[in-house]
């Protein structure tokens, strides 16, 4: 096994247990369970897709892969950055998710910049 596929697939998956403890201490209000969902959703896709990049059938259908996972990131950091604005959780709490977040859409954005450059 790919060592380097492996670390990057258990960061995901970490992440998503980031996610999960901040979702699990958000209030019971209509946004925050509304955001509970999506975030459920959106910081999920990223493990899960991860697993379908890495079964491509092609150089295009990587990137297409790759690029879902993108989305999906930014989609979980708004979410992120609406809970930490409507001061749902500690700053000290969600600042350390928010900068995972960053990191994983860097790697990716990198990957999908690389893998345009092999077509």
């Amino acid at each position: 096994m790919n060592t380097r596929k492996y670390d990057l697939e258990e960061r995901l998956i970490d992440f998503v247990l980031l996610v999960d403890a901040i979702v699990e201490n958000l209030p019971q209000t209509r946004l925050a369970n509304h955001l509970t969902g999506q975030m459920i959703r959106s910081s999920t896709s990223p493990a899960l897709n991860y697993g379908e990049a890495q079964a491509a059938e092609s150089q295009k259908d990587f990137i297409h892969k790759m690029q879902i996972i993108l989305k999906e990131l930014r989609e979980t950091k708004v979410c992120l950055l609406i809970i930490k604005r409507k001061k749902y959780i500690e700053v000290n709490e969600i600042l350390p998710v928010l900068g995972e977040n960053d990191e994983l859409l860097a790697i990716f954005a990198k990957s999908v910049k690389t893998a345009k450059s092999k077509l």
